[in-house]
Protein backbone atom coordinates (compact mmCIF):
# COMPACT_ATOMS: atom_id res chain seq x y z
CA UNK A 1 0.00 0.00 0.00
CA UNK A 2 1.50 3.32 -1.20
CA UNK A 3 1.10 6.50 1.44
CA UNK A 4 -1.16 8.19 -0.16
CA UNK A 5 -3.65 4.71 -0.19
CA UNK A 6 -2.79 4.61 3.45
CA UNK A 7 -3.49 8.44 4.37
CA UNK A 8 -7.18 8.22 2.95
CA UNK A 9 -7.49 4.70 4.65
CA UNK A 10 -6.74 6.26 7.78
CA UNK A 11 -9.03 9.50 7.29
CA UNK A 12 -12.17 7.34 6.04
CA UNK A 13 -11.85 4.86 8.80
CA UNK A 14 -14.00 6.09 11.73
CA UNK A 15 -12.61 6.07 15.33
CA UNK A 16 -13.87 3.10 17.21
CA UNK A 17 -16.77 3.85 19.71
CA UNK A 18 -16.18 4.80 23.36
CA UNK A 19 -15.82 2.38 26.09
CA UNK A 20 -18.76 2.50 28.49
CA UNK A 21 -17.92 4.09 31.47
CA UNK A 22 -18.33 0.64 34.43
CA UNK A 23 -21.62 0.48 36.06
CA UNK A 24 -21.43 1.51 40.42
CA UNK A 25 -20.18 -0.43 42.60
CA UNK A 26 -18.55 -2.96 39.33
CA UNK A 27 -15.38 -1.88 40.53
CA UNK A 28 -15.91 -3.72 43.80
CA UNK A 29 -16.07 -7.29 44.26
CA UNK A 30 -17.65 -8.46 40.93
CA UNK A 31 -14.78 -6.40 39.09
CA UNK A 32 -11.85 -8.28 37.02
CA UNK A 33 -8.19 -8.11 38.02
CA UNK A 34 -6.00 -5.84 35.98
CA UNK A 35 -4.78 -7.43 32.82
CA UNK A 36 -1.84 -9.30 33.48
CA UNK A 37 -2.07 -9.69 37.02
CA UNK A 38 -3.59 -12.78 38.65
CA UNK A 39 -6.34 -12.60 40.99
CA UNK A 40 -5.50 -12.66 45.06
CA UNK A 41 -6.16 -15.95 46.79
CA UNK A 42 -5.97 -16.35 50.30
CA UNK A 43 -5.68 -14.24 52.96
CA UNK A 44 -6.25 -10.71 53.02
CA UNK A 45 -3.64 -8.08 52.62
CA UNK A 46 -4.15 -4.64 53.87
CA UNK A 47 -2.78 -1.38 51.61
CA UNK A 48 0.27 -1.00 53.87
CA UNK A 49 1.07 -4.91 53.21
CA UNK A 50 -0.23 -6.14 56.98
CA UNK A 51 -2.13 -9.19 57.43
CA UNK A 52 -5.54 -9.37 58.47
CA UNK A 53 -4.76 -10.92 61.56
CA UNK A 54 -1.81 -8.41 62.64
CA UNK A 55 -4.61 -6.80 65.25
CA UNK A 56 -5.69 -10.03 66.44
CA UNK A 57 -1.22 -10.83 67.21
CA UNK A 58 -1.84 -6.94 69.30
CA UNK A 59 -4.61 -8.46 71.42
CA UNK A 60 -3.59 -11.75 72.05
CA UNK A 61 -1.95 -10.88 75.21
CA UNK A 62 -4.78 -9.39 76.74
CA UNK A 63 -7.32 -12.21 74.92
CA UNK A 64 -5.31 -15.06 77.32
CA UNK A 65 -5.13 -12.82 80.50
CA UNK A 66 -9.03 -12.51 80.09
CA UNK A 67 -9.44 -16.45 79.54
CA UNK A 68 -7.55 -17.01 82.41
CA UNK A 69 -9.55 -14.71 84.18
CA UNK A 70 -12.84 -15.16 83.17
CA UNK A 71 -13.53 -17.77 80.91
CA UNK A 72 -12.17 -20.50 83.15
CA UNK A 73 -13.56 -19.25 86.63
CA UNK A 74 -16.96 -19.39 84.45
CA UNK A 75 -16.51 -22.77 83.39
CA UNK A 76 -15.48 -24.03 86.54
CA UNK A 77 -18.71 -22.25 87.98
CA UNK A 78 -20.76 -24.19 85.28
CA UNK A 79 -19.50 -27.23 85.94
CA UNK A 80 -19.57 -27.25 89.75
CA UNK A 81 -23.05 -26.55 89.68
CA UNK A 82 -24.02 -29.56 87.22
CA UNK A 83 -22.32 -31.98 90.78
CA UNK A 84 -22.97 -32.75 93.97
CA UNK A 85 -20.53 -30.83 95.64
CA UNK A 86 -20.74 -30.20 99.41
CA UNK A 87 -18.29 -30.41 101.93
CA UNK A 88 -18.18 -33.96 102.02
CA UNK A 89 -16.83 -34.20 98.19
CA UNK A 90 -14.15 -31.21 99.18
CA UNK A 91 -12.68 -33.72 101.89
CA UNK A 92 -12.80 -35.81 99.79
CA UNK A 93 -15.21 -38.45 102.31
CA UNK A 94 -17.42 -39.17 99.58
CA UNK A 95 -16.93 -39.05 95.54
CA UNK A 96 -18.41 -36.30 93.35
CA UNK A 97 -21.42 -37.44 91.24
CA UNK A 98 -23.18 -35.56 88.31
CA UNK A 99 -26.35 -34.76 88.97
CA UNK A 100 -27.38 -32.58 86.24
CA UNK A 101 -30.41 -30.03 85.92
CA UNK A 102 -31.24 -31.67 89.86
CA UNK A 103 -29.22 -28.65 91.72
CA UNK A 104 -31.65 -26.07 89.50
CA UNK A 105 -34.58 -27.76 89.71
CA UNK A 106 -34.19 -27.26 93.70
CA UNK A 107 -33.45 -24.02 93.24
CA UNK A 108 -36.25 -23.19 91.05
CA UNK A 109 -38.57 -24.90 93.41
CA UNK A 110 -37.28 -23.04 96.64
CA UNK A 111 -39.65 -19.54 97.59
CA UNK A 112 -36.98 -18.22 99.10
CA UNK A 113 -35.23 -18.18 96.25
CA UNK A 114 -37.85 -15.94 93.86
CA UNK A 115 -38.19 -14.02 97.05
CA UNK A 116 -34.34 -12.90 97.09
CA UNK A 117 -34.66 -12.50 93.22
CA UNK A 118 -37.69 -9.90 93.33
CA UNK A 119 -36.01 -7.86 96.21
CA UNK A 120 -32.60 -7.71 94.03
CA UNK A 121 -34.43 -6.66 90.95
CA UNK A 122 -36.17 -4.08 92.75
CA UNK A 123 -33.22 -2.69 95.08
CA UNK A 124 -30.66 -2.86 92.31
CA UNK A 125 -33.64 -0.65 89.86
CA UNK A 126 -33.86 1.63 92.73
CA UNK A 127 -30.05 1.97 93.04
CA UNK A 128 -29.64 2.48 89.27
CA UNK A 129 -32.30 4.68 88.81
CA UNK A 130 -30.64 6.64 91.66
CA UNK A 131 -27.21 6.85 90.34
CA UNK A 132 -28.00 7.93 87.10
CA UNK A 133 -30.14 10.49 88.87
CA UNK A 134 -27.79 12.24 91.40
CA UNK A 135 -24.66 11.52 88.58
CA UNK A 136 -26.56 13.11 85.87
CA UNK A 137 -27.76 16.12 87.99
CA UNK A 138 -23.95 16.60 89.48
CA UNK A 139 -22.33 16.65 86.15
CA UNK A 140 -24.45 19.31 84.53
CA UNK A 141 -23.79 21.56 88.04
CA UNK A 142 -20.35 21.23 87.16
CA UNK A 143 -20.99 23.07 84.25
CA UNK A 144 -23.05 26.19 86.16
CA UNK A 145 -20.05 26.71 88.71
CA UNK A 146 -16.66 27.88 89.10
CA UNK A 147 -13.04 26.31 88.75
CA UNK A 148 -12.44 26.52 92.35
CA UNK A 149 -15.76 24.63 93.81
CA UNK A 150 -15.75 22.58 90.59
CA UNK A 151 -12.68 21.26 91.63
CA UNK A 152 -13.69 20.88 95.64
CA UNK A 153 -16.48 18.95 94.49
CA UNK A 154 -14.94 16.67 91.73
CA UNK A 155 -11.67 15.83 94.52
CA UNK A 156 -14.88 14.82 97.53
CA UNK A 157 -16.72 12.61 95.03
CA UNK A 158 -13.31 10.85 93.97
CA UNK A 159 -12.84 10.46 97.54
CA UNK A 160 -15.99 8.94 97.84
CA UNK A 161 -15.94 6.60 94.76
CA UNK A 162 -11.94 5.46 95.80
CA UNK A 163 -13.12 4.42 99.19
CA UNK A 164 -13.56 0.38 99.68
CA UNK A 165 -17.15 -0.64 100.10
CA UNK A 166 -15.99 -2.61 103.44
CA UNK A 167 -14.65 0.96 104.73
CA UNK A 168 -17.59 2.58 103.48
CA UNK A 169 -20.36 0.45 104.53
CA UNK A 170 -18.81 1.01 108.24
CA UNK A 171 -18.97 4.71 108.20
CA UNK A 172 -22.62 4.70 107.55
CA UNK A 173 -23.28 2.08 110.37
CA UNK A 174 -21.42 4.05 112.25
CA UNK A 175 -23.34 7.34 111.09
CA UNK A 176 -26.79 6.04 111.19
CA UNK A 177 -25.69 3.99 114.74
CA UNK A 178 -28.85 4.10 117.16
CA UNK A 179 -26.88 4.80 120.03
CA UNK A 180 -23.95 6.98 119.19
CA UNK A 181 -24.48 7.88 115.80
CA UNK A 182 -24.53 11.70 114.44
CA UNK A 183 -27.72 11.23 112.44
CA UNK A 184 -30.20 10.63 114.99
CA UNK A 185 -29.05 13.02 116.54
CA UNK A 186 -29.25 15.81 114.41
CA UNK A 187 -33.09 14.17 113.38
CA UNK A 188 -34.34 13.82 116.41
CA UNK A 189 -34.84 9.66 115.83
CA UNK A 190 -33.40 9.02 119.28
CA UNK A 191 -33.03 5.39 119.44
CA UNK A 192 -33.91 4.21 116.27
CA UNK A 193 -32.59 1.26 114.38
CA UNK A 194 -31.85 1.85 110.93
CA UNK A 195 -30.58 -1.62 110.01
CA UNK A 196 -34.18 -3.32 112.29
CA UNK A 197 -36.60 -3.04 109.51
CA UNK A 198 -36.51 -4.30 105.89
CA UNK A 199 -37.35 -1.27 103.83
CA UNK A 200 -34.91 1.14 106.67
CA UNK A 201 -32.26 -1.15 106.19
CA UNK A 202 -32.43 -0.97 101.92
CA UNK A 203 -32.87 2.69 102.12
CA UNK A 204 -29.61 3.15 104.03
CA UNK A 205 -27.76 0.50 102.05
CA UNK A 206 -28.87 2.32 98.72
CA UNK A 207 -28.18 5.50 100.22
CA UNK A 208 -24.53 4.01 100.70
CA UNK A 209 -24.47 2.60 97.33
CA UNK A 210 -25.60 5.86 95.47
CA UNK A 211 -22.88 7.81 97.58
CA UNK A 212 -19.70 5.37 96.55
CA UNK A 213 -21.48 4.76 92.70
CA UNK A 214 -22.66 8.30 91.54
CA UNK A 215 -19.13 9.54 90.99
CA UNK A 216 -18.33 7.29 87.62
CA UNK A 217 -21.72 8.63 86.35
CA UNK A 218 -20.95 12.04 87.41
CA UNK A 219 -17.01 11.99 85.82
CA UNK A 220 -18.04 10.28 82.47
CA UNK A 221 -21.45 12.29 81.62
CA UNK A 222 -19.48 15.39 82.88
CA UNK A 223 -16.44 14.51 80.10
CA UNK A 224 -18.99 14.07 77.52
CA UNK A 225 -21.15 17.46 77.95
CA UNK A 226 -17.61 19.42 77.75
CA UNK A 227 -17.24 17.43 74.37
CA UNK A 228 -20.68 19.22 73.05
CA UNK A 229 -20.51 22.09 71.09
CA UNK A 230 -20.94 25.40 73.26
CA UNK A 231 -22.62 26.97 70.52
CA UNK A 232 -25.24 24.84 70.62
CA UNK A 233 -25.93 25.20 73.89
CA UNK A 234 -25.87 29.28 74.10
CA UNK A 235 -28.08 28.89 70.64
CA UNK A 236 -30.76 27.03 72.68
CA UNK A 237 -30.24 29.18 76.08
CA UNK A 238 -30.62 32.48 73.30
CA UNK A 239 -33.67 30.99 72.23
CA UNK A 240 -35.15 30.56 75.66
CA UNK A 241 -34.77 26.90 76.64
CA UNK A 242 -34.70 25.99 80.20
CA UNK A 243 -32.32 23.88 81.83
CA UNK A 244 -34.54 20.97 81.66
CA UNK A 245 -34.95 20.70 77.89
CA UNK A 246 -30.93 21.80 76.61
CA UNK A 247 -30.52 18.44 78.76
CA UNK A 248 -33.85 16.60 77.40
CA UNK A 249 -33.62 17.82 73.93
CA UNK A 250 -30.09 18.70 73.27
CA UNK A 251 -27.63 17.13 76.33
CA UNK A 252 -29.34 13.80 76.42
CA UNK A 253 -29.42 12.44 72.67
CA UNK A 254 -25.87 13.85 71.77
CA UNK A 255 -24.40 11.79 75.27
CA UNK A 256 -26.75 8.55 74.99
CA UNK A 257 -23.21 6.15 73.88
CA UNK A 258 -22.03 7.22 77.35
CA UNK A 259 -25.75 7.55 79.30
CA UNK A 260 -25.58 3.58 77.51
CA UNK A 261 -22.28 2.34 79.21
CA UNK A 262 -22.71 4.07 82.31
CA UNK A 263 -26.15 2.43 82.68
CA UNK A 264 -25.12 -1.30 82.04
CA UNK A 265 -22.26 -0.91 84.13
CA UNK A 266 -24.19 0.17 87.26
CA UNK A 267 -26.82 -2.35 86.68
CA UNK A 268 -24.20 -4.81 86.63
CA UNK A 269 -22.56 -3.29 89.61
CA UNK A 270 -25.63 -2.69 91.21
CA UNK A 271 -27.60 -6.15 90.82
CA UNK A 272 -24.16 -7.98 91.83
CA UNK A 273 -23.98 -6.29 95.38
CA UNK A 274 -22.32 -7.53 98.23
CA UNK A 275 -20.57 -6.01 100.86
CA UNK A 276 -22.66 -3.22 101.03
CA UNK A 277 -25.42 -5.49 102.07
CA UNK A 278 -23.36 -8.02 103.58
CA UNK A 279 -21.64 -5.57 106.41
CA UNK A 280 -24.73 -3.07 107.03
CA UNK A 281 -27.42 -5.46 107.89
CA UNK A 282 -25.31 -8.01 109.49
CA UNK A 283 -25.21 -10.26 106.44
CA UNK A 284 -28.56 -10.13 105.22
CA UNK A 285 -30.55 -8.91 108.07
CA UNK A 286 -32.78 -10.38 110.40
CA UNK A 287 -34.19 -13.73 109.22
CA UNK A 288 -33.25 -13.16 106.03
CA UNK A 289 -35.46 -9.90 105.31
CA UNK A 290 -32.63 -8.57 103.41
CA UNK A 291 -30.95 -11.03 101.39
CA UNK A 292 -29.95 -10.48 97.51
CA UNK A 293 -29.17 -13.14 95.39
CA UNK A 294 -25.20 -12.32 95.57
CA UNK A 295 -25.68 -12.88 99.62
CA UNK A 296 -28.07 -15.64 99.33
CA UNK A 297 -25.13 -17.46 97.16
CA UNK A 298 -22.76 -17.10 99.72
CA UNK A 299 -24.67 -18.75 102.86
CA UNK A 300 -25.65 -21.32 100.47
CA UNK A 301 -22.30 -21.94 99.00
CA UNK A 302 -19.96 -21.20 102.16
CA UNK A 303 -22.71 -20.71 105.61
CA UNK A 304 -24.51 -24.36 104.60
CA UNK A 305 -21.50 -26.04 102.66
CA UNK A 306 -23.71 -26.43 99.63
CA UNK A 307 -21.26 -25.66 97.07
CA UNK A 308 -23.29 -26.78 94.04
CA UNK A 309 -26.14 -24.77 95.01
CA UNK A 310 -24.30 -21.35 95.72
CA UNK A 311 -22.59 -22.09 91.78
CA UNK A 312 -25.91 -22.27 90.46
CA UNK A 313 -27.12 -19.34 91.95
CA UNK A 314 -24.12 -18.10 90.37
CA UNK A 315 -24.80 -19.00 86.93
CA UNK A 316 -28.51 -17.50 87.08
CA UNK A 317 -26.83 -14.21 87.68
CA UNK A 318 -24.75 -14.32 84.73
CA UNK A 319 -27.51 -15.60 82.91
CA UNK A 320 -29.67 -12.86 83.73
CA UNK A 321 -26.83 -10.06 83.51
CA UNK A 322 -26.33 -10.84 80.28
CA UNK A 323 -30.09 -11.00 79.15
CA UNK A 324 -30.49 -7.77 80.77
CA UNK A 325 -27.35 -6.12 78.43
CA UNK A 326 -28.17 -7.91 75.11
CA UNK A 327 -32.03 -6.77 75.68
CA UNK A 328 -30.97 -3.15 76.30
CA UNK A 329 -28.40 -3.35 73.57
CA UNK A 330 -31.41 -4.22 71.19
CA UNK A 331 -33.62 -1.76 71.63
CA UNK A 332 -30.67 0.84 71.50
CA UNK A 333 -29.58 -0.26 67.84
CA UNK A 334 -33.31 -0.56 67.13
CA UNK A 335 -33.38 3.04 67.57
CA UNK A 336 -31.01 3.39 65.21
CA UNK A 337 -28.02 4.67 67.32
CA UNK A 338 -24.62 3.22 66.55
CA UNK A 339 -22.18 1.96 69.42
Amino acid sequence: MSAESRFIFLYVTPPPPPRPPPAPGSAGRGAAPPAGRPPRRGRSVSPKGHSGWTPWLYLLPALVLLAGLLVYPIYQLGLISFLEYTQAQVSGGEPTTFKGFDNYATLFNDSQFWQVLLATVLFAAACVVSTLVVGCAMAVLLTRIRALPRLALMMAALGAWATPAITGSTVWVFLFDPDFGPVNKVLGLGDFSWTYGRYSAFALVLLEVLWCSFPFVMVTVYAGIRAIPTEVLEAASLDGASQWRIWRTIMAPMLKPILIVVTIQSIIWDFKVFTQIYVMTNGGGIAGQNLVLNVYAYQKAFASSQYSLGSAIGVVMLVILLAVTLVYLRLVRRQGEEL
